[in-house]
């Protein structure tokens, strides 16, 4: 597992809003923010509840497996 990088709030929440926008890829945030999608995981891990994380992550899979260029 990728450790949390140590962001501050504000950028935290930045990446969040962006990780959970079905419109950004991790290529971007890397792009804006320097973090890799491990970490931008590690970070989603650590803000959200167990079960939002998983839909998440569910969700990403679903979008991912559906389009060659999401996320």
């Amino acid at each position: 597992m990728a450790k949390v990088p140590d962001l501050d709030e504000a950028t935290k929440s930045e990446v969040i809003e962006m990780a959970l926008s079905d419109h950004i890829a991790f290529a971007d945030i890397k792009a804006q923010h320097g973090l890799s999608e491990k970490e931008v995981k590690a970070v989603m891990r650590s803000a959200l509840k167990t079960g939002s994380y998983k839909a998440w992550r569910k969700r990403v899979r679903t979008f991912g497996d559906r389009r060659e260029s999401y996320k």
